[in-house]
């Protein structure tokens, strides 16, 4: 059969399209719960449909890797003792026994027991990538993602981070993804049992899952926000009026013309008077 008489494919195993990613809006705002602007989270990071299956999948692959697989148990080659046979081998009526460690034995070792070995599972990094915008995308799209500008904290205090929480309005288990350089705002959520800090390099699926709210700031939330469009209805707010500096600064496109027009001016009078000298001095020559 050709591949122009081969049948259409049927509908349920047709490749479904994906749907596209929502555009989710946040609050920008100051450690005082000031709000300073609306922006716009990235959308192909924050307003995917989630993978639960990939999400399952890579929580528990993280999950067995942080397994120590320490566990140790002794076979029978490994337990001291059981050198010489417990009985002769005829006579007894009973079963035959080569040693007394055999697993069979009390404080014999142990056959097919646990030993050390690695859980680790190995997952492709585009499943890790997926899982961890699944994750975020279910926080936002249920209004659970937060935007500070900056933890300006002069100094490591837990009251101030509390104050900060208490202003933002978010209350329950809370995931502070901080920068390098918020060493400060590290230490003063540090004594908070229901407040986890992490690193933006480490952020990952399963914190994010474990959480109630994600709290990013400038330097820290993924992707690019852009500032969000004014509703319908309202008016736009009137520009400043540019300051006198900057006014003097940029001239008007007039004020060039008019300059030139002088300095032509004054150019032509010179010429004039210098031909007027000229021909005094033919005359008296003449003379």
């Amino acid at each position: 059969m050709s591949a122009v008489e081969a049948p259409a494919r049927l509908p349920s195993v047709r490749r479904r399209e994906r749907p596209e990613p929502e555009r989710h809006t946040v609050d920008r705002r100051r450690v005082d719960g000031t709000v300073i602007d609306q922006v716009v989270l990235a959308p192909e990071i924050f307003g995917l449909v989630p993978n639960t299956a990939v999400l399952h999948q890579v929580v528990v692959a993280q999950l067995a890797a942080a397994r120590a697989g320490t566990q140790s148990t002794r076979t029978r080659a490994e337990v001291r003792g059981g050198g010489a046979k417990p009985f002769r081998q005829k006579g007894t009526g009973r079963a035959r026994q080569g040693s007394t460690r055999s697993p069979q034995w009390v404080g014999g070792g142990i056959a097919l027991g646990p030993k050390p070995r690695s859980y680790r599972q190995r997952t492709p990094k585009k499943m890790i990538r997926l899982a961890l915008h699944s994750a975020l995308s279910d926080r936002a799209g249920e209004d659970r993602v937060a935007l500070v500008d900056e933890w300006n904290f002069p100094a490591p205090r837990t009251k101030d981070a509390v104050a900060a929480l208490s202003a933002l309005g978010i209350e329950g288990r809370v995931l502070v993804v901080l920068g390098p350089d918020d060493g400060i705002a590290d230490r003063s959520f540090a004594n908070l049992p229901t407040v986890q800090t992490l690193q933006v390099s480490e952020l990952n699926a399963y914190d994010i899952l474990r959480c109630d709210w994600v709290i990013f700031t400038d330097a820290t939330v993924p992707g690019e926000t852009e500032p969000a469009p004014a509703p319908s209805g309202t008016v736009a707010p009137a520009r400043r009026a540019p300051s006198s500096r900057k006014a003097t600064a940029t001239a008007s496109p007039a004020e060039p013309a008019a300059d030139a027009d002088a300095e032509g001016e004054a150019a032509d009078t010179d010429a004039d008077a210098a031909d007027d000298t000229e021909a005094e001095t033919d005359e008296g020559s003449e003379s």
